[in-house]
């Protein structure tokens, strides 16, 4: 009697609560915590691992992100490789989770950092902003007063201008010195575009992130923002920068919406080619689903990825953040 072929591959997967130390509110959702799923992929030697929380707008939460796994356990455990892996899986968080525990488990393999694999000279700390919830002034200052050094920070905003005018004004009296962006999380319609961006002009606002529905790019063809605007919801992956790249100015790629760090590092390339800037950014997250991030953050104009300074239980969070720079060693995922 013939036994089975040993599999190639070992996949697990868990599950993580990422409880936040405080809740979070932006347009529409207020948050206490994202939870995430961790899978690794091992060849009996080595591990890879990869985090990934999904896209929750789009119903990619862990119960998804974990079918999906079971889904392709057979593919992944005959030897699936990342390229593979982009027909295998569509963009989302279970694509991430594995892309990103197949990037480390050949960086182990090879003796040699993700980063290198990458094509990318060695990483050094990244200035990056912190968020500000959706809440009335004086939470946002208290939230603010409880940060770590910064130099930029990002507020959420809700849809509605004159609260969201309190809230621009409040940070920026406080903070007259940071560079500030703000994320509408799709917060408003065409007909208070025009007074949203005079004010964010008046406020020295720097970016515009997501204003309009995804679904709804069309309010923004033809519109002249005197203020760079961001796709976030809006954009993401290849296909979708191809189709919508011309409404905007800046591309915020997440590894969780495009499917991880392999098509992460080709929309920085094809952003770049369509004369967008580019900026990553996070889920939320811990450690761990800040790293392949921050690896691509060497190749970003603008970096967001405080993620793991509001997770409850990340015992590394905090060493990450100094100055108001991120830096993770390459210790901490893959060969060091």
């Amino acid at each position: 009697m013939t036994s089975a072929p040993t599999p190639a591959l070992a996949l697990t997967h868990r599950r993580d609560a990422m409880m936040f130390r405080e809740p979070f509110r932006i347009s529409g959702y207020l948050f206490e915590s994202m939870p995430a799923v961790i899978a690794t992929v091992s060849d009996g030697t080595f591990t890879g691992r990869g985090e990934a929380a999904g896209v929750y707008y789009l119903g990619d939460d862990p119960d998804h992100i974990e079918r999906e796994l079971e889904r392709c356990r057979a593919a992944v455990e005959a030897g699936v490789d990342r390229e593979a892996l982009r027909t295998l899986l569509p963009p989302g968080g279970a694509r991430n989770a594995l892309d990103c525990a197949l990037w480390e488990l050949e960086s182990l393999r090879a003796g040699v950092p993700v980063w290198q694999l990458a094509g990318i000279e060695t990483p050094q700390p990244r200035i990056t902003t912190f968020t500000l919830p959706a809440d009335d002034p004086a939470e946002i200052l208290r939230r603010l007063s409880g940060f770590p050094t910064l130099t930029a920070l990002k507020l959420k905003l809700d849809g509605d201008l004159a609260a969201d005018s309190e809230r621009v004004r409040s940070v920026r009296k406080a903070r007259p010195d940071v560079w500030l962006g703000v994320d509408a999380n799709q917060g408003y319609g065409a007909g208070d575009l025009d007074a949203l961006a005079a004010m964010l002009v008046a406020e020295t606002v720097s970016l515009l992130e997501q204003p309009v529905p995804r679904g709804a790019e069309a309010l923004l063809d033809g519109w002249r923002s005197p203020v760079p605007v961001a796709a976030d919801e809006s954009i993401l992956d290849l296909t979708e920068l191809e189709a919508r790249h011309h409404l905007f100015q800046v591309l915020n790629i997440k590894l969780d919406k495009c499917g991880g760090l392999t098509e992460a590092l080709m929309m920085v390339t094809r952003a770049r080619q369509l004369g967008l800037k580019v900026m990553v950014g996070n889920m939320a997250g811990a450690t761990l689903s800040a790293a392949p991030a921050f690896i691509l953050a060497q190749l970003c104009d603008i970096v967001d990825l405080d993620g793991p300074w509001f997770v409850a239980d990340d015992p590394l969070a905090e060493s990450l953040y100094d100055d108001g720079k991120i830096m993770v060693p390459a210790r901490l995922w893959g060969a060091g």
